[in-house]
Order: C-alpha cells, then structure tokens, then sequence
C-alpha cells in the first residue's frame, strides 16, 4: 500500500479495499500538489455505494402500483379540497423546499449551456429557471412565507449555473434563499469493473444520477440548513418539465393526510409503449418504479377486463421528500442507493496513452429509494402538468412543451 503523511490514509485504505489500487500506477511520478489534488478527488467519492458488489435485479414479482385518481365526482372533488386546505395551512407555516435537479445541458436541444438557461419560450423570453422562479415567487406571495429554492446541478455546468443566476439578479429572489451545489462524481468503468484514470492524477468520472441528490444535500451543508430552518418536506421536480407544479397544496395535503415519506405523482400512460417508468407494488408491498427497458413486453400489454391497460402509472420525476427520510437515507449504511451501468465513450489513459474507449457509466436513480419509506402516489392531469424536454422537436421536445404551455396561458 502507499504511503502518505496527510490525511487522506482512509481514503487510500477505501482504494485498496475496493481492489483498485491500480490507479496509483504513476503515483511516483507525482508532484505533492498532484497528489494532494488526486487524493482530494479521490475522497468525494460515494463509498458507501462504490463498496456495494454488485446490483441485485429487480425482483419479477410486482404488480401496478395502487394510486389516488384524478377527481370524477362531487365527492372526489370534496376530498381534494380538504386536502388543499391541509397543504395550505402547512405551506403558510414555511415547512417546505422546492428542489429541483438541474444538472443537464443544452446540448440535445442546440443549446450550448446550462438546460436551465434555456429560453423555452420566445414569445415572453423566458428561461426554464425563470419560469419556475416566477412561481416561487408567486407562492411567497400568496402564501406569507419565503421557500428555500434548492437547485442541484452537476460539476459540468454548476459555475455557468451560477453565474447565470448572478447575471439575472437571482430573479429578484433573495440570494442567500437560493441554495445551487452541485452533486457528486462517479467514476467510469472499464469492462472489467476497473476505474478508469484520465490523467495521471485523476479519474474519468461522470455525474452520479439523480439519485446523487441525498448525498448532494449532505456534502453541501443544505440539509444541515434545511434543519435549522425547521423545512420538513423538500418538493422535488426536474428542470426539463416547465408545466410541473412546484408549490402545489392539494398534493401536499395527501402527502401529509396519508403520513408519506415519499410521495409521487403520475399520469396515465398515452399507450402500453410509452417509454416512461411505471409505479409497481412488490411482493412485500414496498412501491417503486420499474423502467420501461425492464418491463416485458408481457407486462407492457397487460390489461384488465375492460381492456384497460393495468400498468399505466407513469413516472413524471415530481415527488415530495420528508427531511426526515432523507436523514435516514444518508445516515444508514444499509440503505446505500445500487448503481446502474450504462455504456458510454470515454477518453482514458491506458498504458501512458490517451485513448478513446467504451466505458460503463455508473448512476444512481432517485425512485430505487422509494421502497425504503411510506408512499402516497395521485394521479394528476399530463395536459397541466407533465410537458418534458428531451428533443428539439418532436415528441417530448421544445416544440411541444411550448404548443401546451401556449394552451395553459
């Protein structure tokens, strides 16, 4: 094992326990700033998630999720409002964050910067954060209070997110409400599991998922904030849907009026092969989400006796989160989030040379927490609150986010 006088011997203990050690091939070569800036690196990793063998496979054993529906009569809609006037009297009380994950650019969209940044809608010259900024700071407005805005980024575009806001005056929010830190790094893989070095003294690394937001919300002191601040409930939603209801107290009043840990909203799919997640119930009546590239075609096409489509709850990425549950998340080591593998084209430096490689990208899925707390899961209307960016045109692209919002204007 190598030597090193400062304080990183855990660190490299961690490296030597999980069998890579081969990533300090050139550590003689290296200047004490080089290995100082190695180690500092090296100590940012998740190990608790890295020490896992392997991911176990879903289990095959599930079936659809039970959820609230959308409202069909009188009744349905007193239910609502009660749940509404709960939400409120709770929003009133600034018991609640929003969060959103932002960690993405514009690439795809021919976009070159944060996605946040985005101006998805030319005709009022609006940016997806100063979309979702305007509706914090309408629910501030109406409901007395302030709510921390919290917006994880990744390391790729986190100073560009930052010096966006800056540039744009935090969109007249305070900015010491606005709390932006960037999640971790995972390190890519070769195909025989091995980290993969892109220089002498660093890893090839890619974002951790966002399933990286419990460790996100630790290493950067938020939730140390977000529990000083006496915020129970962190209200999670993704940069990419402009449509999603941030502040929202009729789910929040389900959320509380169910006592969830983790609460979720879904649509019903549009057809059995919409490419979206779906909400299960496992064999010990755990829920959570189960990816369509997972799903047999079986199951895909299962329907009742009306002919209805039996897995149809789809995975919009709008939950709410208990603080509380958070804590646990991050505090126990039993509960540690899998990683995934999916492939990708790294350069990396393979005996001395730098060379261009497919490499295993590891990521951590926010909804693989789900089966670890109480779930409350309401179905809510895909024409107000579900329009996704992932193209420029097309399908769940640019073009048809704006032609719903146009509709909701």
């Amino acid at each position: 094992m190598i030597s090193y006088k400062g304080t990183y011997k855990e660190v490299i203990k961690k490296i030597y326990d999980l069998e890579q050690d081969h990533i300090f091939t050139y550590w003689k070569e290296l200047s004490d700033l080089e290995k100082e800036s190695f180690l500092k690196e090296l100590s940012n990793l998740d190990f608790k998630s890295l020490e896992q063998k392997k991911y176990s496979p879903l289990s095959n054993e599930f079936r659809p999720a039970p959820f609230t529906p959308l409202p069909v009569n009188s009744e349905d809609l007193i239910i609502h409002k009660e749940a509404q006037i709960l939400g409120e009297f709770y929003l009133k009380k600034g018991k609640v964050a929003p969060l959103v994950v932002a960690g993405g650019q514009g690439t795809r969209l021919g976009f070159s910067g944060p996605k946040g940044a985005f101006p998805i809608n030319f005709r009022a010259g609006r940016t997806l954060f100063e979309i979702q900024a305007k509706k914090i700071k309408a629910s501030m407005k109406k409901y007395q209070t302030f709510f921390p805005w919290l917006i994880m980024t990744s390391p790729l575009n986190h100073q560009e997110t930052v010096s966006f806001f800056q540039k744009e005056n935090f969109f007249g929010l305070n900015p010491s409400e606005v709390f932006i830190f960037p999640q971790q790094m995972s390190p890519s893989l070769d195909q025989k599991g091995k980290f993969l070095l892109k220089t002498k003294n660093s890893l090839c690394l890619n974002p951790d998922g966002h399933g990286g937001i419990f460790g996100a919300l630790f290493i950067s002191g938020t939730m140390e904030f977000l529990q000083e601040k006496g915020i129970e409930t962190i209200s999670y939603f993704q940069i990419d849907n402009p449509l999603a209801k941030i502040i929202d107290p009729i789910f929040i009043g389900f959320h509380l009026k169910s006592k969830a840990e983790i609460s979720s909203k879904i649509v019903k799919k549009k057809k059995a092969n919409e490419k979206v997640g779906v909400f299960v119930e496992f064999k010990d009546k755990s829920l959570g989400v189960v990816e369509y590239s997972d799903l047999s075609q079986e199951k895909i096409n299962l329907c009742n006796d009306k002919g209805e489509l039996l897995f149809v709850a789809a995975n919009i990425g709008i939950h709410l989160f208990e603080v509380s549950f958070v804590g646990k998340i991050i505090s126990d080591p039993n509960l540690a989030l899998p990683y995934h593998q999916a492939q990708k084209k790294v350069k990396a430096l393979i005996k001395g040379k730098e060379t261009n490689i497919l490499a295993c990208k590891k990521e951590k899925f926010i909804f693989d927490s789900f089966p670890f707390g109480r779930n409350f899961i309401l179905e809510t209307s895909r024409e107000k609150e579900f329009a996704p960016i992932k193209n420029l045109e097309g399908v769940d692209s640019v073009e048809s986010a704006r032609k719903i919002m146009d509709v909701n204007d």
